[in-house]
């Protein structure tokens, strides 16, 4: 029979934390669902490992390797070959509370039947492994709403967690670019403008907050993910411009970054005024100088 969810994780030499997506899956309460691991060539024994769960699994697990590089790619991927109706997303780092798809389906069932074609996700909070909550609540325990509206009009951040209908993902796939970083607020902005997400204020995901490397901040950060940085934020001012009365400085603040990546990767000033619609000009040209002081501040850190 279909499962109800696809529950989907890229990978890459995550053998040592991939233990907690599946500790968590076996702990589920809710048995409808199915797990896919896609790997990006991992030097590490992450096949080795999958292959003992799947052998020892009561839920079909699947592992796949991916040709093109990127987590945004190995989702395209995932979303093809998903057999839920469901597509949820969970880190290779990360876990989940034992009734968290039992509380996501519950949720999604709520919703009238004559209104949900017009739904596409159910959106939920995340809290790290102490317990602290990562960002702020949602405006009412249960809300109707889109990601713009809640970036933008209710100002929600941090880390949240929820499904995606499959039949959407397939709809509004990542973008084929050669980018290894590729941030999935270019997905979730599309699916918005069609589509309506009911939030809710429960904590189901628990992520791991872990030392990191140099390596991922300052210039070192900002010159290896230019090119898919430097894309989300010309989509932003391309297409979400309809916000900018709630957030102005964000906008301001995405015309420099759109700059400050686009001078990593060699792009210049002609090029990034070509790239802009006329309506996002006039805020780039407000911004490009502070994108390319933050530019140079980024050189200086990567000496």
């Amino acid at each position: 029979m279909r499962p109800t969810f696809t529950v989907f994780t890229a990978t890459y030499n995550r053998a040592r934390t991939l233990h907690r997506v599946w500790e968590s899956l076996c702990a589920q309460t809710f048995r409808s669902f199915e797990w896919i691991v896609v790997d990006d060539n991992s030097a590490d024994n992450t096949a080795e490992l999958v292959e003992s769960w799947r052998a020892q699994a009561d839920f079909p697990v699947r592992f796949y390797r991916q040709r093109k590089p990127g987590k945004h790619m190995a989702s395209n991927l995932a979303a093809e070959l998903a057999g839920g109706e469901l597509f949820l997303p969970l880190d290779s780092d990360d876990g989940c509370v034992p009734s968290a798809l039992e509380r996501f389906i519950f949720h999604w069932r709520a919703i009238p039947e004559g209104e949900r074609a017009g739904f596409s996700a159910v959106t939920a909070l995340a809290a790290d492994q102490h317990g602290r909550p990562a960002g702020g609540k949602f405006p009412k325990d249960i809300l109707d709403s889109d990601s713009l509206e809640m970036k933008y009009r209710w100002r929600v951040k941090g880390e949240k967690w929820g499904f995606q209908r499959t039949d959407v993902m397939r709809r509004f796939p990542f973008p084929d670019q050669p980018h290894r970083a590729l941030p999935e607020g270019i997905v979730w902005s599309g699916i918005a403008r069609h589509y309506k997400t009911r939030y809710i204020n429960e904590v189901l995901r628990i992520y791991w907050i872990e030392p990191r490397s140099g390596a991922m901040t300052g210039g070192g950060f900002a010159s290896a993910c230019a090119a898919g940085y430097g894309y989300w934020h010309q989509n932003v001012l391309n297409t979400e411009l309809d916000w900018f009365r709630f957030a102005p400085l964000d906008f301001l603040a995405a015309a420099a970054h759109y700059a400050r990546f686009s001078f990593h990767g060699g792009l210049n000033l002609s090029w990034q005024w070509r790239g802009l619609r006329p309506a996002a000009r006039a805020l780039w040209l407000a911004a490009f100088p502070l994108g390319f002081l933050a530019f140079l501040s980024d050189k200086m850190r990567d000496k």
